[in-house]
C-alpha cells in the first residue's frame, strides 16, 4: 500500500538566526536609528565589526573602532550587544558578569580614539539600553542628560577601589537629547558641519 500525503502545504519551521547574525542586524538598526535621528547616512556597521580596527592596517586617521563608523566628531565609540538575556539586576553584583567585559572592551576601544564609551544592549521583549560613563553625566550636570531617569552601577575589584562607574539610560531617552549632546567642536573641525544634520527636526532647545 503507498502512502498519498501531500506535504507541499506543512509548514516548515523558520531557520534561527545565530547570535552573529543577530548582532550584526542589531548594529545596522542602531545605526539606521542614529541616521534618522539626525538625518544623515553616515552611521553604519563596522565592516567585521569592531574587529575592524585590529585585523586592517590604516593611516590614524581613518583607523576604525567600536562598532559603528560614524560622522567626524561623533562623540561617542559605540559598542553593540544583542541577546544576553541571562544579563540581570543580580549580573552587576558580579565582577566576572559579561557585562562588565563589555564595558571594558567598549572603553579599550574609546581610548584609542579619544571618544567616550557607550554600550548599547538589546535583551529580547526589553528596551534598548545605553551605558556611559558616569563621568560623563556629570560633566553635562548643567544640561538635560544629568535629569534623564537613569540607574547607576559601580565595578570594584575590592572593596577598597573606588571603582569603575557606570549610568544605564534608556537609548530613546538619550535620542531626544539636543544634537550638542552627541556632538563636539564641529564648527572650527574642518570637518562636516551641524548643517548636515536636522534642526528642523530637533533644533536646540
Amino acid at each position: 500500500m503507498e502512502d498519498n500525503y501531500d506535504l507541499k502545504n506543512l509548514r516548515t519551521k523558520p531557520k534561527r538566526k545565530n547570535s552573529r547574525a543577530k548582532g550584526h542586524t542589531f548594529e545596522r538598526d542602531i545605526a539606521k536609528m542614529l541616521n534618522n535621528r539626525f538625518n544623515t547616512t553616515e552611521f553604519s556597521r563596522t565592516p567585521g565589526s569592531g574587529a575592524f580596527a585590529t585585523t586592517h592596517t590604516l593611516p590614524a586617521h581613518l583607523k576604525i573602532y567600536g562598532d559603528l563608523i560614524t560622522p567626524y566628531k561623533f562623540k561617542y565609540c559605540i559598542e553593540c550587544k544583542k541577546g544576553y538575556n541571562n544579563i540581570n539586576l543580580y549580573s552587576l553584583y558580579n565582577n566576572s558578569s559579561d557585562v562588565w567585559d563589555f564595558l571594558r572592551q567598549c572603553e579599550k576601544d574609546s581610548e584609542k580614539c579619544q571618544r567616550i564609551p557607550m554600550m548599547i544592549l538589546k535583551q529580547d521583549r526589553k528596551p534598548i539600553l545605553a551605558f556611559i560613563p558616569q563621568y560623563e553625566a556629570e560633566a553635562e550636570r548643567k544640561n538635560k542628560i544629568f535629569g534623564l531617569s537613569h540607574t547607576s552601577i559601580v565595578y570594584r575589584k575590592d572593596k577598597y577601589c573606588h571603582g569603575e562607574k557606570w549610568n544605564i539610560y534608556k537609548f530613546e531617552d538619550l535620542l531626544e537629547l539636543d544634537n550638542d549632546r552627541w556632538f563636539g567642536g564641529l564648527e572650527d573641525s574642518g570637518g562636516p558641519s551641524l548643517d548636515t544634520l536636522d534642526h528642523t527636526k530637533r533644533g536646540s532647545r
